[in-house]
Parts: C-alpha cells; structure tokens; sequence
C-alpha cells in the first residue's frame, strides 16, 4: 500500500481528477467558512461531485490503493470465514488472501476501524484497499447472500462459546469476540433491512429481549441468553464510541454505517435500570423517508395548502401530534419543497435527524447552553427567510418565534398536543398573548399515522356493528361500501400491515379563527369554527383512508376516533 501523501489538500486531489475547478473549490470554501463542514461534504452538497468521487479522492489522500473487482472470485475459505451481516454492515469484503496476509476492499477509506473487528474474526493481518461500492456489492450479493445467517444459526453459535464467554472478564474483549460482533451485525443487518425505526436491547431479571420496531408496532426476535446482554450492550458501545466501563449513568452516541450503498445513521441511547443497561438504538435510513409533499399521505387539497403556507412572506406554521406520529418528516417535506437556492433556510434541532441539501442545520445542545431560544436569537441574525425549531417547548421560544413571524420570517415548529385548535390553547397555557397568537400563527397542522393494509394479501369484509359503533357510522352511511384488511402473510410478517401513512387535520387561521383566539375561546369551539370552514378532521381523514381501501378501521379507531 503506498504512503499517505499528506501534503495534497482534498481540493487538489480533486483538480488532478478533472472533477472540480478552482471556482468550485473557491466556492466550496467560502461555504465552509461561513457555515462550517467538510470541504468534500460541501462538494457533494452542491452537485460538483458524488459521493464515490469524494471516497476515490479520499483514499488518495490517506495513501490507500484502488482496487477492481470486476471477474474476482473470492477464495471459499474467506467466505466461510466472513458471514453476510458483516460484510453488508461493515461494507467490507475480502478477496485475496496470500499466506496470513487478507486483501480487503472497503467503500469508505474514512471509516477503517471496522477493520479491527475483521481482522480478528479473519484471524490475519489485513490491507486495504478502496473500490467503488457498487462492485463491492455485487461481489457480496454473488459470494455472500446465499450464506445468509439466522438468529437461531448464530444463537446456537453463541451457546457454543457460553462457558467461555462466561470465563472473559474483559468485556472489550468480550465485546470483540466473533459470536457477539456477528449477533450485533445481523441485527443491525435484518433491522435495516426491514425497515425498522428502532432496536431495542432490554435486560430482565431472567432474560434479555431483543425487539425491532416495525411500523410503529413491537417485534421480539429470539432471546439472546440473559448473561451475554451485557456483552452485546458493550459492543454497541464500541461501536458508538461509549464509555463500556461506565454503566451507572445514560449515554447517547451514533454509529454510522454504509448498508447496501447507503448511508445509515444509528443513534443510540443507554439507560442504567436495575439488571444492567438497557439500549435502544434508532435507525435513521434516509431512503426509508420519502421527503416528497406529494408521498406523505396528503390528499390534492391538503397539498395546495401547505405549498401555500411554505409560500407564505412570514407567519407561524405549527405540525402538532404524539411523538413518533411524523411531526418532523412532515417538516422536512415541507423545507424540501421550499425554495433553497432563492431563500436562507436554517433549522435547529434536537437532534439533526437527516440533512438536508442547501439548508443551514444546527443541533441543540443545552449541557452547554445551546437551548432553542439561544439558537433562535443567533438564527435571527444570520437574514434568514424561513426558520425550523424544532419544538416550542417554553414560553421563551415561543416568544422569540412570534417576534422572528412579526419582522418578516416563515417559523416552522412542533408542539406535542392531541389535536389542531389544542396547539393554540396551548401557547396561551405557555404565555403567548392570545392577540400575539391571532397575529402570527398561520396554520397548524395535525397528523397521525396509521399502518396500510399489506397488499399482498388484502381482503375485503363486512365491518360487525361494533366497528360501526366505534366509528359512529351507522349501516345506512356505509352503504354498499366495502371495508379491507390484511389475513396475514411472509410480506408482512403475518400482521396483515405493510408501511404507514399519515392522516392529516389543517387548520388554517382565518379571520373568524382569530377573532374566536382573542376572545379565549376553547379548544372546542376553535375547532367546530374551523370545521365549520371546511376544516377535515382527523377522524374525517381516517375514514376517507378506510373507504379507499387503504387502511383497517382498527387503525382509525387506535388512532382517531377521539379527535372526532
């Protein structure tokens, strides 16, 4: 392998390559001093490059030789050696080996400390060498798909080391062993795969439960025995940079992982409870979320509507609804469909959930004072036409908000009520004058999200007069309609659900909607005003979906029939 040559900036690797121009990287830098980054990040945000020509670039700069793989045949004893969780999570795979020497080629030159774990359960000394992604997963799909692990081929792998997992008390080391890094990749693997939200690592008393949320609904896959919990937990821990010795207070970290061509974001979180540490681990795949207006679940109207609000010189536009209902996507989404490259974008999160091209992200960080109100009042300085907070949560941000609405800035935010007109009550409740509200808010928008019948083996049926019931419709209203639902298959899990999709209440704030906020009125009447106007509620766009055929009324009822 040659030498890293540490003179040559990225900027100029890239010129030898014919991939940018000194105008570009002069621009790339402008950019980056005013808003921080990586120069190839910046690169690749602005469409001057991709993300290979940076990892090429890359690995020119750090001294790591390029590989092609196209016709190599890897050696059947590396195969056996190497599962398919692990080469898929790492985005590693060997293919050579010479005496106790491994070839191994990787898609991220940066990102070489998986390495390590290789290195060990490969039992050799490694060198790497970088090629294009795309060949590296052909060679996966064609060497290591078919030796896919099972949770029960790994456990039972697992149970054959018990004692002398049991004898190590070093738990890095333990950490490290081949049978728990294999178990963490394959879950990590199969959680990826099916598009799970979150992994959640759970010690018990007498067991340790390993679940995947799927489409906002529990799954427990087969226990891992109870005493290698804390292995696998300290292995997480590696993997996120975490402190394995300190197990008495919560820590947060993030994995990044490069899964079948994309980027993957893991954030995870430890809590002490009284058996060990528990850990849940949320998976933010940016090709799971679909950040299209048009592909959230929002009907023709309801798109017209909040193009009109993003279109919209200055105001208050609030998302409200539990946590995990989508609050955020709907945010993004909207941002997405803004105007970036006329208008100055900037959010503050908590965190950044998925980046966005053109806009300027800031992550809250209140341990040192970087609360909402401190990066809204920075923000403010920095001329921008539309803002994201993440979530109003005091009186505080809420002022400032309503002060960034009335000099002339779109302010997106989140609130955590039961429905539309609750948002507004609940500002007066967090100190926001009533007349303040009437005269920045512009809409609010309510949603919820509801698990789509699997169409690979929907149903229809006649609904029983209890479901009737719960949904207030009586047999006359149904008519001769048809309701659905899913009997169950492979596709789905036998669940007879498939994906999600959001149901949506706007309000929007019309005259009369602020005349009835100065006067005090209640959650109640703002709302019957606002259906009044021609407002849907949620309950309205729940049944809609049931009559489409697109979900079950068990859903709706879960989700809506209160806010009707």
């Amino acid at each position: 392998m040659a030498g890293p040559d540490r003179k040559k900036l990225l900027g100029q690797i890239l010129k030898e390559m014919r991939l940018v121009h000194e105008g570009q990287i002069q621009e790339a830098l402008g950019l980056q001093k005013a808003e921080g980054g990586q120069i190839g990040g910046i690169l690749v945000d602005l469409g001057y490059i991709q993300r290979g020509d940076l990892m090429a670039a890359l690995a020119t700069q750090l001294g790591i030789a390029r590989v092609d793989l196209v016709g190599i045949e890897v050696p059947e004893e590396l195969v056996r050696r190497m599962d398919a969780a692990t080469v898929n999570i790492f985005h590693v795979v060997p293919f050579a080996q010479q005496g106790n020497l491994v070839k191994v080629a990787v898609a991220d030159p940066t990102n070489l400390t998986c390495l390590d774990d290789v290195r060990f359960m490969l039992g050799a000394d490694l060198e790497a060498y970088y090629a294009d992604p795309d060949q590296i997963d052909a060679l996966i799909k064609k060497h290591f798909q078919e030796r896919e692990e099972t949770m029960d081929s790994l456990l039972d792998e697992l149970e054959d080391e018990v004692e002398r997992a049991r004898n190590i008390d070093d738990q890095e080391s333990l950490a490290k062993s081949t049978p728990v890094v294999k178990l963490l990749n394959y879950v990590l693997f199969m959680a990826i795969r099916d598009k799970a939200s979150d992994i959640h690592l759970e010690p018990f008393d007498d067991e340790f439960k390993i679940r995947y949320r799927i489409d906002g609904v529990l799954f427990e896959l087969r226990s891992p025995p109870a005493h290698l919990a804390t292995a696998l937990i300290s292995r997480v821990k590696v993997m996120a940079n975490l402190d394995i010795a300190e197990t008495r207070i919560p820590q947060d970290g993030r994995i990044d992982l490069m899964v079948g061509g994309r980027k993957v974001d893991v954030r995870v979180s430890t809590l002490p409870t009284m058996y060990g540490e528990s850990c849940v681990m949320r998976v933010l795949d940016k090709t799971v979320v679909n950040l299209d207006l048009e592909r959230l679940g929002l009907r023709e109207d309801e798109v017209r509507k909040i193009r009109g609000f993003i279109d919209l010189p200055h105001g208050i536009i609030l998302v409200t609804g539990p946590t995990g209902a989508g609050k955020t996507t709907t945010l993004y989404a909207a941002l997405n469909a803004a105007d970036s490259e006329t208008q100055k974008i900037i959010t503050t999160e908590d965190p950044v959930e998925y980046e966005l091209p053109d806009i300027v992200q800031v992550q809250v960080n209140e341990d040192i004072g970087v609360t909402y109100a401190a990066c809204l009042r920075s923000i403010l300085r920095q001329d921008p036409d539309k803002i994201l907070v993440g979530e109003i949560r005091d009186r505080e941000t809420a002022q400032i908000a309503v002060e960034a609405s009335l000099t002339g800035h779109v302010v997106f935010s989140t609130l955590h009520t039961n429905d539309a007109s609750s948002a507004i009550t609940r500002l007066v409740d967090i100190g926001v004058e009533p007349f303040l509200i009437a005269a920045t808010l512009e809409a609010v928008v309510a949603q919820r999200l509801v698990r789509t019948i699997c169409p690979g083996c929907k149903a229809s049926y006649e609904p029983p007069t209890d479901v009737l019931d719960e949904l207030r419709l009586t047999r006359a209203e149904v008519g001769q309609a048809r309701f659905f639902s899913g009997k169950g298959c492979p596709e789905c899990y036998g669940t007879g659900y498939r994906g999600r999709m959001a149901l949506f209440e706007i309000l929007t704030v019309t005259d009369r909607v602020k005349e009835a906020i100065i006067e005090g009125a209640s959650a109640n009447a703002l709302s019957d005003i606002a259906r009044g106007e021609g407002m849907r509620s949620l309950r309205d766009s729940g049944l809609l979906a049931v009559f489409e055929g697109r979900t079950t009324p068990e859903e709706v009822i879960r989700e809506t029939v209160q806010h009707g």
